[in-house]
């Protein structure tokens, strides 16, 4: 919950953000002079460009905690054993004892958007961000086409 409001407080600031660069850029572009002109649409892309990913992000960041509550109430999120840090993480040589089993699993199962999920989760306990994000994306993607087929199937 509170990782949450911390994302709206920030998207509320990128709003805020955004009308303040846009009334600058119409009063460069107005301004007549083409330095003044480049700086003002470029001060219109960049944040509409940032306000894209942050957008990206905060879906993201909703479908995960979806997925999250699924699996929470069907008992299916692994149990969080591992010995941790101070700060909280785990230690990587427990998580990445821990991490065979669930690439096993995916490997076993590939349309399971849960074997991916926890395998995402895994991932990230390795360190491994950047891997753990893409398999959170599969099994965002995975569930969507389970919802849709089902859907079709009606």
């Amino acid at each position: 919950m509170r990782n949450r409001l911390a994302a709206l407080l920030m998207a509320l600031i990128l709003v805020v953000y955004l009308v303040l660069v846009v009334q600058r850029a119409v009063l460069l572009i107005a301004s007549g002079s083409g330095v003044g002109i480049a700086m003002g649409v470029a001060l219109i892309v960049l944040p509409f460009i940032a306000a894209w990913a942050i957008g990206r992000e905060l879906l993201f960041g909703a479908r995960t905690e979806k997925l999250v509550k699924l699996m929470a109430a069907e008992g299916t999120l692994p149990v969080e054993s591992l010995p941790q840090r101070a700060s909280g993480r785990p230690l990587r040589d427990a998580a990445d004892a821990d991490f065979p089993q669930y690439k096993a699993e995916v490997e076993a199962a590939p349309e399971s958007w849960r074997a991916w999920f926890r395998l995402g989760l895994a991932y990230d306990a390795s360190g491994d961000r950047r891997r753990a994000r893409e398999a959170l994306r599969q099994a965002i993607r995975l569930y969507q086409g389970e919802q849709r087929a089902g859907r079709a199937a009606r």
